[in-house]
């Protein structure tokens, strides 16, 4: 069943402006000279002192001081660029840190096609916002296909160089040998069919619009592959400059050991792997900040006991997460959370980072230098890679955050 979009919603973006106040304007001052032995502000203290009890005699009644109105917490703007696959699971509990918080103005949410199929991803995202109370947030198309990458051509490399643990939208956990060429019909959805229509334009677009919109301003959080991104860089080479940071989920440094001895899914750079040359245009674009957070990404994990704390307050929106309880780390959800509270982070390293597009055997794979020995001259830039983070209050916040039920109207 096709998603019609809806021109109307085109512009409509939650904005949240601080109150600025009034400026004033300072009245020349006269020299205070003596005047009778009493020195000018003293005596001029008394002057007003005699208009205040006048004013009482003769009953008029004291103007009140204006009262400026309290300044507004100034909105932390985020747009979110998401393989939103599911129903439930990382792609979408990464939005629970986003619209509990008062202080985020989401403007809105861009798909990419990765874990799963974009048409997909888009219609469980809309009906996860219908379901977590928030349908206003714009839902916007994005790329159905990696700039270079296809399914065939991953299966070649494959046969190359070994398989890749998890392919997504190209068969999952399972081959790739029957994964689709093309974006196949919506299928089933089993939390039901969404009655909020996506808005209109694609990705790219709406990103460039929202960052211009309000410059210097914008947290840009991709949390699935970077091609929407990327799309949106060669568009308007402005737009990585004009942002606040990009914060991404991705960078896995130093897993071969990782993934003969644990969990080789959990060490695979998926994101990147998808579509190299996206997260390499990406990675080398002059953003002010850039943040990776897959290195540390896989330190806490979704478990039975950790849903049973959210589902103790029974809302609709803990239902559905518990009903769709998908035991994998908090990657998402963790790239989210430390775009709205840095402060979560306790052990960081800056370094260069770029993502290997010779397409060979790390085809897709970060690589970082020290400032020493980083080739400069090639674009790489400077990216603050997460260690560590304080995990109990990340844990207690998401808790809090799945909880949350909207404001009634």
């Amino acid at each position: 069943m096709p998603l019609k979009p809806a021109a109307e919603r085109a512009d409509a973006s939650p904005t949240g402006h601080a109150a600025r106040p009034a400026a004033r304007l300072r009245a020349g001052r006269q020299p205070d000279l003596p005047i009778g032995g009493l020195a000018g502000p003293f005596r001029r203290g008394l002057v007003r002192l005699g208009l205040a009890a006048a004013s009482v005699a003769l009953g008029w009644a004291a103007p009140a001081l204006a009262q400026e109105p309290a300044a507004e917490p100034p909105k932390a703007y985020v747009v979110m660029d998401n393989d939103f696959a599911g129903p439930g699971g990382t792609d979408m509990q990464a939005l629970l840190p986003l619209i509990s918080d008062p202080t985020v103005s989401v403007l809105g949410l861009t798909v990419v096609t990765g874990d799963g199929w974009e048409n997909e991803e888009a219609a469980r995202l809309l009906r996860f916002l219908e379901i977590a109370g928030r349908p206003d947030i714009p839902v916007v198309n994005g790329a159905t296909y990696p700039l270079m990458r296809t399914a065939f051509e991953m299966k070649l490399w494959e046969q190359r160089f070994g398989k890749i643990p998890w392919k997504g939208a190209w068969g999952g956990l399972g081959p790739i040998d029957k994964a689709p060429q093309q974006q196949p019909a919506l299928p089933h959805l089993d939390e039901g069919l969404p009655t909020t229509p996506p808005a209109s334009g694609l990705a790219a677009n709406f990103l460039i619009k929202q960052v211009h919109a309000h410059p210097h301003q914008v947290t840009v959080i991709a949390a699935g592959p970077l091609t929407d991104i990327a799309l949106a860089i060669r568009m308007d080479p402005s737009f990585a400059a004009d942002a606040k940071q990009l914060v991404f989920m991705g960078g896995l440094i130093d897993t071969a050991m990782q993934s003969v001895t644990g969990n080789a899914d959990f060490a695979s750079d998926f994101n990147l792997i998808f579509d190299p040359e996206a997260a390499h245009i990406a990675l080398t674009a002059p953003w002010p900040k850039i943040t990776a957070v897959g290195d540390v990404s896989n330190s806490v994990m979704m478990d039975r006991a950790l849903m049973d704390r959210i589902a103790a307050v029974k809302t609709p929106l803990t239902a559905y997460l518990s009903k769709y309880l998908n035991p994998l780390p908090l990657w998402d959800e963790m790239a989210a959370a430390i775009a709205v509270d840095p402060s979560l982070v306790t052990k960081s390293i800056d370094a260069y980072m770029d993502i290997d597009v010779s397409g060979g055997v790390d085809y897709g794979r970060a690589h970082i230098w020290p400032d020493a020995l980083a080739p400069k001259d090639a674009g790489v830039r400077l990216v603050t890679i997460v260690q560590d983070i304080d995990r109990a209050r990340f844990t207690d916040a998401f808790v809090k955050a799945a909880q949350w039920t909207p404001p009634t109207k």
